[in-house]
């Protein structure tokens, strides 16, 4: 059955109910108790049992991939690189020109090939060239007058460093992912002297050119050819070549540095993310595992424990928020089902009363010949079998209510003309009864929003109940007002009061304390179902004695007041 008042989780709270086991401290016992089923899943490695892990490293990994791929594509280093090779080798070549300038005679005839007023290959083995530079000198006729090559220094060792296999393989794979996005490849350029030759024609014309090409390897070429210039004639040619494959080796060896910082990025990633997925994964399958156990909480092993729910609250995040939130939604439950074995047992209990009157009049209906007694025992039966369908009837009723009060949609009415209404319903039988009902209500509306025909059966039950406790000359007053945002209706009599240990129980089900020759006509639930339709608006209901003043409590009451508070 479900005739108990609508649960709310966020105000459940296990650690005030001494009776919810639920928290770290629960352990189990010997004589039986809540305890957590083993979680097999535990022995595998996070990062096989934990989809979440396994995300959380896949993003990580992907995030710093497309980082390294950005830096590698997007990196300003190689430009930067072939812009200061080519001014360098420009400023060089213009310099080795400058040199040849001075060198020649201010007059007379000059020919570089027959060494006539110059020597260029006497002149170039003057000069020092760094390694990798390839130094070629032509005349107007385009004839190789004079060549050199740069060496490394005296002493000067150039190390070779073993390229590490996993830098390698990272390499060798970069390449092969890269392959498809590279622009198109130009032709290839010769390299050496036919490179300089190609520049001749440009650089006779009397300006400094120059040009990068590829390799049939892919491997990059510089080239400057500058004018030896003899006063406005030119008088030769300087043409610098740099050696296929070095730039592309320092730019090689720039790339693995940067591999090599992605492959400690990747250990350092993975750490990390195993750390931060534990944190996550771990506790969100603990708190799966203890609703699973919830789940499977039919079968005989586990017959008679609760679920544990781990308490994570203390922790500053959704995971914290979550483990509080399982855990006063499981209090709420345990107090649900609490509430609904109470209400059953309540039921039995008012069932067996008049199910025990019924056997006893007629087992005594059977054995009395007397017509008197007979219709006696008749009536008995009647009346107990109406309180039996009226008991029923109003059980059925408080089981259907909290599904009723989700599924009806709440909407906007006039909480005046509503208590006008149900006081022009109840005034006929008033006045059968001699007692005065009298309405006190504003002129203006009161809106309210929310179930009208609900809260219609709220003040259906505290209208009739003052009719029950009344009698000839009394007077029933029924008035609202509004207040600081609030409705509030009030339901008063001059009746006999309540007394006052009954005022807090007044409200519990099945409670019902009235005159003799009212008994079992009543079920006990009219108020409790009322307090429960007011509760479910975010109202109050309470219930109060009128004195003659408020100063003093012992005084005799002069009748009873119900208070309903509803916001507006």
């Amino acid at each position: 059955m479900n005739a108990v008042p609508g649960f709310d989780a966020s105000r459940a709270d296990p650690e005030e109910d001494p009776d919810i086991i639920l928290s770290e401290d629960l352990e189990s016992s010997a004589d039986g108790g809540a305890r957590t089923a083993p979680d097999p899943e535990r022995r595998r490695p996070l990062i096989l049992r934990s989809p979440i892990a396994r995300k959380i490293i896949t993003f990580n990994l992907l995030a710093l991939a497309i980082l390294v791929a950005g830096v590698l594509v997007l990196n300003p280093f190689r430009d930067v690189l072939v812009t200061q090779t080519q001014r360098m080798l420009v400023q060089e070549a213009q310099l080795i020109a400058r040199i040849f300038e001075a060198e020649l005679p201010a007059f007379g005839p000059v020919d570089m090939a027959q060494r006539d007023g110059i020597d260029p290959q006497a002149v170039v083995d003057g000069l020092r060239f760094p390694a990798g530079l390839e130094v070629y000198v032509f005349d107007t006729a385009e004839q190789l007058v004079a060549r050199a090559e740069g060496r490394p220094e005296a002493g000067h060792v150039v190390p070779v460093v073993d390229e590490p296999l996993l830098t390698g393989l990272l390499s060798r794979a970069w390449e092969l992912l890269s392959a498809p996005f590279r622009g198109e490849e130009t032709a290839a350029t010769p390299s050496g002297e036919g490179a300089a030759r190609a520049l001749l024609a440009e650089a006779l014309g009397g300006r400094t050119v120059w040009r990068t090409g590829q390799t049939p390897a892919g491997d990059l070429i510089f080239t400057v050819a500058a004018p030896i210039m003899r006063g406005e004639a030119v008088a030769g040619v300087v043409a610098l070549t740099t050696v296929a494959g070095e730039i592309d080796q320092v730019l090689r060896l720039e790339r693995e540095q940067v591999l090599q910082m992605f492959l400690v990025a990747i250990l350092v990633s993975v750490g990390l993310s195993l750390v931060l997925a534990s944190t996550i994964a771990n506790p969100l399958s603990e708190l799966a595992a203890a609703a699973e156990l919830g789940r499977r909480r039919g079968s005989s092993r586990l017959a008679g424990e609760r679920v544990r729910i781990p308490d994570m609250s203390a922790r500053p995040d959704e995971i914290g928020r979550l483990s509080k939130a399982l855990r006063g939604l499981v209090a709420a439950l345990y107090d649900r089902i609490d509430s609904n074995e109470q209400f059953a047992a309540d039921v039995a209990h008012e069932i067996k009363n008049p199910l025990t009157s019924l056997r006893s009049a007629v087992e005594t209906l059977r054995m009395t010949r007397d017509d008197d007694k007979r219709a006696k025992l008749l009536d008995v039966i009647e009346h107990d079998v109406r309180r039996l369908d009226r008991l029923v009837s109003d059980i059925s009723n408080a089981s259907r209510l909290d599904a009723e009060l989700v599924k009806e949609e709440m909407k906007p009415f006039d909480l005046v003309q509503m208590l006008r209404n149900l006081i022009e319903f109840h005034r006929i039988e008033a006045e059968e009864k001699g007692i005065e009902l009298i309405a006190d209500l504003p002129e203006e509306p009161i809106i309210v929003h929310g179930l009208e025909s609900r809260l219609a059966q709220v003040y259906v039950n505290l209208i009739s109940n003052a009719l029950s406790f009344c009698g000839y000359g009394d007077a029933i007053r029924v008035w609202a007002r509004e207040k600081d945002g609030f409705a509030l209706s009030f339901v008063e009599d001059t009746g006999p009061g309540i007394p006052e240990g009954a005022l807090k129980k007044i409200f519990s089900r099945f409670y019902s304390e009235r005159p003799g020759d009212d008994f079992g006509n009543h079920s006990g639930l009219g108020l409790a179902i009322s307090k429960q339709i007011v509760e479910a608006h975010g109202g109050l209901i309470y219930a109060e004695n009128v004195r003659p003043t408020d100063a003093d409590k012992t005084s005799e009451p002069l009748g009873a007041r119900f208070v309903v508070s509803l916001k507006v």
